[in-house]
Protein backbone atom coordinates (compact mmCIF):
# COMPACT_ATOMS: atom_id res chain seq x y z
CA UNK A 1 0.00 0.00 0.00
CA UNK A 2 1.24 3.46 -0.86
CA UNK A 3 -0.18 6.92 -1.14
CA UNK A 4 -2.27 8.45 -3.89
CA UNK A 5 -1.66 12.12 -4.82
CA UNK A 6 -4.07 14.36 -6.73
CA UNK A 7 -3.10 17.83 -7.96
CA UNK A 8 -5.84 20.45 -7.72
CA UNK A 9 -6.01 24.13 -8.64
CA UNK A 10 -4.95 25.10 -5.11
CA UNK A 11 -2.25 22.48 -4.57
CA UNK A 12 -2.33 18.75 -4.18
CA UNK A 13 -3.95 16.19 -1.92
CA UNK A 14 -2.27 12.94 -0.90
CA UNK A 15 -4.44 10.12 0.44
CA UNK A 16 -2.35 7.84 2.65
CA UNK A 17 -4.99 5.34 3.80
CA UNK A 18 -8.35 4.03 2.62
CA UNK A 19 -11.36 6.06 3.73
CA UNK A 20 -14.42 3.98 4.56
CA UNK A 21 -17.82 5.64 4.42
CA UNK A 22 -20.10 4.24 7.13
CA UNK A 23 -23.63 5.04 8.24
CA UNK A 24 -27.27 4.26 7.75
CA UNK A 25 -28.90 3.37 4.46
CA UNK A 26 -29.69 6.63 2.72
CA UNK A 27 -26.93 8.61 4.43
CA UNK A 28 -25.13 9.15 1.13
CA UNK A 29 -22.24 6.72 1.49
CA UNK A 30 -22.21 5.76 -2.19
CA UNK A 31 -22.95 9.20 -3.68
CA UNK A 32 -20.46 10.99 -1.43
CA UNK A 33 -17.94 8.17 -1.76
CA UNK A 34 -18.01 8.39 -5.57
CA UNK A 35 -17.68 12.19 -5.52
CA UNK A 36 -14.88 12.03 -2.94
CA UNK A 37 -12.94 9.46 -4.98
CA UNK A 38 -13.30 11.62 -8.09
CA UNK A 39 -12.10 14.74 -6.26
CA UNK A 40 -9.12 12.90 -4.76
CA UNK A 41 -8.31 10.97 -7.94
CA UNK A 42 -8.43 7.59 -6.22
CA UNK A 43 -10.44 4.42 -6.87
CA UNK A 44 -13.98 4.09 -5.50
CA UNK A 45 -15.40 0.75 -4.42
CA UNK A 46 -18.81 -0.15 -3.03
CA UNK A 47 -18.71 -3.32 -0.93
CA UNK A 48 -22.35 -4.14 -1.74
CA UNK A 49 -21.67 -3.84 -5.49
CA UNK A 50 -18.63 -6.13 -5.12
CA UNK A 51 -20.77 -8.73 -3.34
CA UNK A 52 -23.52 -8.47 -5.96
CA UNK A 53 -21.00 -8.97 -8.76
CA UNK A 54 -19.40 -11.98 -7.08
CA UNK A 55 -22.78 -13.57 -6.31
CA UNK A 56 -24.45 -12.57 -9.59
CA UNK A 57 -27.43 -11.49 -7.48
CA UNK A 58 -28.75 -8.37 -5.78
CA UNK A 59 -28.34 -7.82 -2.05
CA UNK A 60 -32.09 -8.37 -1.64
CA UNK A 61 -31.86 -11.69 -3.54
CA UNK A 62 -28.87 -12.80 -1.46
CA UNK A 63 -30.74 -11.99 1.77
CA UNK A 64 -33.80 -13.92 0.54
CA UNK A 65 -31.90 -16.89 -0.90
CA UNK A 66 -29.01 -17.32 1.54
CA UNK A 67 -29.95 -15.28 4.61
CA UNK A 68 -28.34 -12.38 6.41
CA UNK A 69 -25.67 -14.51 8.15
CA UNK A 70 -24.32 -15.73 4.80
CA UNK A 71 -24.37 -12.18 3.42
CA UNK A 72 -22.49 -10.78 6.44
CA UNK A 73 -19.74 -13.41 6.04
CA UNK A 74 -19.26 -12.50 2.38
CA UNK A 75 -19.34 -8.81 3.27
CA UNK A 76 -16.51 -9.27 5.82
CA UNK A 77 -14.41 -11.16 3.29
CA UNK A 78 -14.86 -8.42 0.69
CA UNK A 79 -14.07 -5.60 3.15
CA UNK A 80 -10.93 -7.37 4.39
CA UNK A 81 -9.71 -7.79 0.80
CA UNK A 82 -10.48 -4.21 -0.22
CA UNK A 83 -8.79 -2.71 2.84
CA UNK A 84 -5.43 -4.17 1.83
CA UNK A 85 -5.46 -2.57 -1.63
CA UNK A 86 -3.95 0.84 -2.37
CA UNK A 87 -5.59 3.90 -0.73
CA UNK A 88 -9.13 4.37 -2.02
CA UNK A 89 -12.64 5.33 -0.98
CA UNK A 90 -14.83 2.44 0.15
CA UNK A 91 -18.57 2.65 0.68
CA UNK A 92 -20.03 -0.07 2.87
CA UNK A 93 -23.53 -1.33 3.45
CA UNK A 94 -25.35 0.08 6.48
CA UNK A 95 -24.79 -3.05 8.57
CA UNK A 96 -21.12 -3.63 7.71
CA UNK A 97 -19.64 -1.43 10.43
CA UNK A 98 -21.71 -3.19 13.10
CA UNK A 99 -19.47 -6.27 12.94
CA UNK A 100 -16.46 -5.96 15.22
CA UNK A 101 -14.24 -7.84 12.74
CA UNK A 102 -15.06 -5.25 10.07
CA UNK A 103 -14.41 -2.33 12.43
CA UNK A 104 -11.07 -3.88 13.41
CA UNK A 105 -9.86 -4.29 9.81
CA UNK A 106 -11.08 -0.77 8.90
CA UNK A 107 -9.28 0.80 11.87
CA UNK A 108 -6.13 -1.21 11.17
CA UNK A 109 -5.83 -0.34 7.48
CA UNK A 110 -7.82 2.87 7.02
CA UNK A 111 -10.21 5.27 8.67
CA UNK A 112 -13.98 5.30 9.06
CA UNK A 113 -16.05 8.41 8.35
CA UNK A 114 -19.60 8.30 9.71
CA UNK A 115 -22.08 10.19 7.57
CA UNK A 116 -24.52 11.02 10.35
CA UNK A 117 -27.74 11.99 8.59
CA UNK A 118 -30.91 12.85 10.54
CA UNK A 119 -33.65 10.22 10.58
CA UNK A 120 -35.98 12.51 8.59
CA UNK A 121 -33.42 12.76 5.78
CA UNK A 122 -32.84 9.01 5.77
CA UNK A 123 -36.57 8.34 5.53
CA UNK A 124 -36.99 10.82 2.66
CA UNK A 125 -34.21 9.06 0.76
CA UNK A 126 -35.24 5.41 1.29
CA UNK A 127 -39.01 5.32 1.67
CA UNK A 128 -39.79 4.89 -2.02
CA UNK A 129 -37.11 2.28 -2.73
CA UNK A 130 -37.81 -1.45 -2.70
CA UNK A 131 -34.09 -2.36 -2.70
CA UNK A 132 -33.76 -2.24 1.10
CA UNK A 133 -34.42 -5.77 2.41
CA UNK A 134 -34.38 -4.68 6.07
CA UNK A 135 -37.27 -2.28 5.41
CA UNK A 136 -39.58 -4.92 3.95
CA UNK A 137 -41.72 -4.86 7.08
CA UNK A 138 -45.26 -3.83 8.00
CA UNK A 139 -43.86 -0.58 9.45
CA UNK A 140 -40.80 0.46 7.41
CA UNK A 141 -40.48 3.86 9.13
CA UNK A 142 -40.60 2.25 12.57
CA UNK A 143 -38.02 -0.30 11.43
CA UNK A 144 -35.75 2.46 10.11
CA UNK A 145 -36.13 4.43 13.37
CA UNK A 146 -35.23 1.34 15.41
CA UNK A 147 -32.22 0.57 13.21
CA UNK A 148 -31.12 4.20 13.55
CA UNK A 149 -31.39 4.07 17.35
CA UNK A 150 -29.59 0.72 17.59
CA UNK A 151 -26.82 1.46 15.13
CA UNK A 152 -25.91 5.07 15.96
CA UNK A 153 -23.83 4.17 19.06
CA UNK A 154 -21.76 1.76 16.93
CA UNK A 155 -21.33 4.28 14.08
CA UNK A 156 -20.16 6.77 16.72
CA UNK A 157 -17.03 4.60 17.08
CA UNK A 158 -15.84 5.89 13.70
CA UNK A 159 -12.72 8.05 13.95
CA UNK A 160 -14.42 10.91 12.12
CA UNK A 161 -18.06 12.03 12.05
CA UNK A 162 -19.72 14.39 9.59
CA UNK A 163 -23.19 15.62 10.49
CA UNK A 164 -24.98 15.57 7.14
CA UNK A 165 -26.93 18.76 6.55
CA UNK A 166 -30.45 18.15 5.20
CA UNK A 167 -30.22 20.55 2.25
CA UNK A 168 -26.54 20.14 1.37
CA UNK A 169 -25.62 19.08 -2.15
CA UNK A 170 -23.35 16.15 -2.89
CA UNK A 171 -20.58 18.63 -3.72
CA UNK A 172 -21.05 20.55 -0.45
CA UNK A 173 -21.00 17.35 1.60
CA UNK A 174 -17.97 16.05 -0.31
CA UNK A 175 -16.11 19.29 0.41
CA UNK A 176 -17.02 18.96 4.08
CA UNK A 177 -15.63 15.39 4.13
CA UNK A 178 -12.38 16.61 2.53
CA UNK A 179 -12.11 19.37 5.15
CA UNK A 180 -12.72 16.79 7.87
CA UNK A 181 -10.11 14.39 6.44
CA UNK A 182 -7.61 17.25 6.17
CA UNK A 183 -7.67 17.49 9.98
CA UNK A 184 -5.85 14.15 9.87
CA UNK A 185 -2.65 14.62 7.78
CA UNK A 186 -1.84 10.95 8.40
CA UNK A 187 -4.92 10.21 6.26
CA UNK A 188 -5.18 13.16 3.84
CA UNK A 189 -2.24 15.46 3.37
CA UNK A 190 -2.85 18.86 1.80
CA UNK A 191 0.08 20.46 -0.07
CA UNK A 192 -0.40 24.11 -0.97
Amino acid sequence: MGSETRTTGSGSLTLHRTVVMVGMMGSGKTAIGRALAARLGVPFTDSDAEIETAAAATIAEIFERDGETFFRRRESEVIARLMTDRPAILSTGGGAYLAERNRDVIHKHGIAVWLNAPLSVLWDRVRNKDTRPLLRTADPYGTLAQLFANRSPVYAQAELTLDVQPRSTIEDTTSAVIDLLATRPDILEVHR
